[in-house]
């Protein structure tokens, strides 16, 4: 299965968010910047939610955090590139793409609750934004990037919900 519908109390489809594809991984870079693939892109798909939920809590020198696309020759930023400080967050903590591509990743710690809504009312929560593969069945990844100036530490469980826009257009994680 490349993606599943998320289902309400009653197991039944959830179809009007689209295709969620999830994916965990542990951060484990030494003294340098890392770049975790986290979802394949096959084809073009529109993606309506990507971030992570922290699941190990992170150590305390997780910095730059950012999302971006790459196609094994080029690096588009999904987010702005110096990113965002991640550092000591919890486990529950939530990272996340929730604006245009020059706004910073979204970190919302648990360390005290959270509340946010939309900047606008009746705007989404989510910016939503499109993909494409590279032409040629070239692997074209969604990637975790961050910073650590010592022994990195810590897992987080990746989400992305997608609509295949082509006839084969789908994300798989990796």
């Amino acid at each position: 299965m490349i993606g599943s519908f998320s289902r309400d109390d009653n197991h039944v489809p959830i179809t009007d968010g689209g295709l969620t594809v999830l994916n965990s991984k542990s951060l484990v870079a030494n003294n340098t910047t890392a770049s975790v693939p986290i979802f394949k892109v096959t084809g073009t798909v529109l993606v309506r939610r990507l971030g992570g939920v922290v699941t190990t809590a992170l150590s305390s020198n997780v910095t730059a955090v950012s999302f971006r696309l790459n196609d094994q020759t080029a690096q588009t930023y999904l987010t702005v590139i110096a990113g965002t400080t991640a550092s000591s967050i919890p486990s529950g903590s939530v990272i996340e793409k929730r604006d245009l591509a020059g706004v910073a990743v979204d970190v919302d710690t648990t360390a005290a609750a959270v509340f946010e809504e939309a900047a606008t009312a009746g705007l989404p929560y989510y910016q939503e934004f499109r993909l494409n593969q590279k032409t040629g069945g070239i692997e074209t990844d969604i990637e975790f990037k961050y910073t650590c100036n010592n022994q990195a530490s810590g897992a987080i469980q990746f989400f992305c919900t997608y609509i295949p826009i082509s006839i084969d257009g789908s994300l798989t994680a990796l």
